[in-house]
């Protein structure tokens, strides 16, 4: 754990300094900010998969499904951070964004502004990765439970037994396509809303309320899951059911020349920010329900790769986007289209507690 800990933040480091490197060429600078943001995206994967490792490592069976949601949700917090501080920081070069007149948005002041976020971004990753390598020990002294101390399938066969389980597909999708599509959705979100005239800071403003409030939600029903136990199935319909709910209102209130539903901020806000309250808050319970399905094969490896199938469908969709990006209707759909099929499936999905029953059982 503390090896793979050094190597993502290393490579977050380099990437993150990579754009900063100050060149005058703009064929350069680009590759350099393309090569940057590779080595970003290589770690990311890994850091957000290492949550339901990290919890088994150094938690008990009755603390596992809080501390998996604290270490995959503490990041989004840097996301919806970062909601605020593009639009806050860099004024947009758009209409819909409130500029003060005082600054104005040149070309010149804006490129400032980008290259002292860079920065600051570089300052911080510079710390974490100086503090993981003065101290991040790899497990504790004693190992928390019986799990923790098991040994885990190798490789090659924890790749053969997670293609070959049904079931573990089965939920792998209802993880990976809505919270794809939702992840490509949100990062164009000041986009998506421009021709609802919502500004980009009222946009920055959705995307931060709906992944912290996401971040609480999770955090307490998976505390409630540590308290109830084999209730994770229930908390994602539950969650998906909501999810479904808040984008079909989202969806039918933007087609306000189809459907008459009252189109305002407050409603969008309300809809966009409980879409993403429900389906930020249902990662956590999705890594340990992985884990529970799969076990004994590592949890790194099961979220590595439900983790990889995100960004893939998010990838597909941010590619057709880049093609067919004057109009969103289509985009719009996909939201209740995934909530729906992730709905159904976990619907028909069988759970079981594999990892659970051996610390229960071994225990007694």
């Amino acid at each position: 754990l503390r090896e793979t800990v050094l190597l993502t933040s290393f490579l977050m480091v380099v990437g993150a300094g990579l754009r900063c490197i100050p060149v005058s060429n703009q064929e350069t600078r680009k590759w350099l900010i393309h090569g940057g943001q590779l080595l970003n995206g290589l770690a990311g994967p890994t850091v957000t998969s290492a949550s339901p490792l990290l919890s088994t490592t150094w938690f008990s069976p009755d603390e596992r499904a809080t501390a998996t949601a604290i270490a995959s949700l503490i990041s989004y917090l840097g996301g919806a951070c970062a909601f605020l501080v593009g639009p806050l920081v860099v004024p947009g070069p758009n209409s819909t964004t409130a500029v003060p007149p005082v600054f104005g948005n040149s070309p010149e002041y804006i490129k400032d502004r980008i290259e002292a976020v860079l920065f600051a971004e570089f300052g911080i990753v510079a710390v974490i990765f100086c503090a993981a390598l003065a101290y991040f020990p790899s497990r504790p002294p004693f190992p928390p439970s019986v799990a923790a101390a098991s040994q885990r399938l190798s490789y090659g066969r924890s790749f053969c037994r997670l293609l070959s389980n049904p079931r573990f597909l089965m939920i792998a999708l209802a993880y990976a396509i809505p919270l794809g599509v939702f992840s490509g959705w949100s990062g164009v979100l000041d986009w998506i809303l421009t021709p609802v005239h919502i500004s980009q800071v009222d946009a920055g403003w959705i995307g931060f309320w709906s992944i912290v409030g996401g971040c609480v939600v999770g955090i307490a029903l998976a505390r409630f899951a540590d308290f109830i136990r084999g209730m994770l199935k229930p908390i994602l319909l539950l969650l998906l059911s909501g999810a479904t709910l808040s984008s079909f209102w989202y969806t039918l209130t933007c087609l306000k020349t189809v459907i008459h539903l009252p189109l305002t901020t407050a409603t969008l806000y309300t809809s966009c920010i409980l879409l993403g309250v429900f389906l930020n808050s249902s990662v956590p319970i999705f890594f340990e329900l992985f884990v529970e399905t799969v076990y004994p094969v590592p949890e790194g490896i099961t979220c590595g790769v439900v983790t990889f199938l995100n960004n893939m469908f998010m990838g597909v969709l941010l590619f057709f986007f880049s093609f067919y990006h004057k109009e969103f209707s289509w985009f719009n759909w996909c939201l209740p289209g995934s909530c729906l099929l992730s709905l159904l499936l976990i619907l028909c999905f069988r759970e079981s507690y594999d990892r659970l029953y051996l610390d229960v059982i071994v225990s007694v």
